[in-house]
């Protein structure tokens, strides 16, 4: 057991689905895997472990925001021996042809924050996800006629849609507009995984967008989250041992 996580070490399996929303990883758990058993309760971080096709994975929950995500992944890749993370979220699109409900995987991600130089020094803006992780969902989702968009995304620390001046928020990143979408917790996910030379990657569901006024209606979104939660899964379980 650590700080903030209260399972056991064999409750954890080394292959890792993180999505931010307990309550996401409980419907996850309950939706997709056989034998699934409440692994973390701590600060209500609700994960779960359990076999999806015979496999045995873990769903863990991570919270928002930078810190966050650095306090469970940190844990998870030093303590409870976890090789591959594939992170779950939501995003939304910095470039017009990025629509609402599209799939981004993130080859990198861009951030201005110093978390990670705060933690070790590490004074790096932009960290790469894993290729082979992202090789294996790139081959999935053809398979299962999933279409994604990949490359670079932004992991910041502030919710931009409440950024009052998205023009001078937007000018303080380099070449804004070639990166897909933005998020919050990404860059030191990929950071972590780095620093313990693991797996890690982000699949996002792009659900606002300036450049579109639509509302993502309930319904839509999980049909189109299930694609990603779907997309993850089968993806994973193709991780070699």
């Amino acid at each position: 057991m650590t700080l903030h996580i209260n399972a056991k070490e064999n409750d954890i399996k080394e292959n890792i689905i993180m999505t931010g929303d307990p309550l996401r990883a409980k419907y996850i758990s309950e939706k997709y895997l056989d034998n699934a058993r409440l692994v973390n309760t701590t600060r209500n971080m609700l994960s779960y472990t359990g076999t999806y096709k015979g496999k045995e994975i873990t769903i863990f929950s991570h919270g928002m925001g930078m810190p966050s995500m650095g306090i469970y992944s940190y844990e998870l890749f030093n303590f409870y021996n976890a090789k591959n993370i594939v992170r779950i979220g939501t995003a939304g699109a910095n470039r017009k042809d990025i629509k609402l409900l599209d799939l981004v995987l993130a080859e990198s991600s861009y951030s201005l924050s110093n978390i990670a130089s705060l933690f070790d020094d590490c004074f790096e803006n932009t960290i790469s996800s894993s290729s082979v992780l992202n090789n294996i969902i790139e081959n999935s989702s053809k398979t299962l006629d999933i279409n994604i968009h990949k490359g670079k995304i932004i992991t910041t620390d502030v919710f931009d849609p409440y950024i009052p001046n998205q023009d001078k928020y937007k000018s303080k990143y380099d070449s804004f507009d070639s990166t897909l979408a933005s998020e919050m917790e990404s860059f030191m996910l990929f950071y972590m995984a780095k620093k313990f030379k693991r797996n890690a990657t982000s699949i996002l569901t792009v659900v606002d967008s300036p450049f579109d006024n639509n509302e993502v209606s309930s319904e839509q979104r999980e049909k189109t989250l299930d694609n990603m939660i779907f997309l993850a899964l089968e993806s994973i379980i193709n991780v070699k041992e």
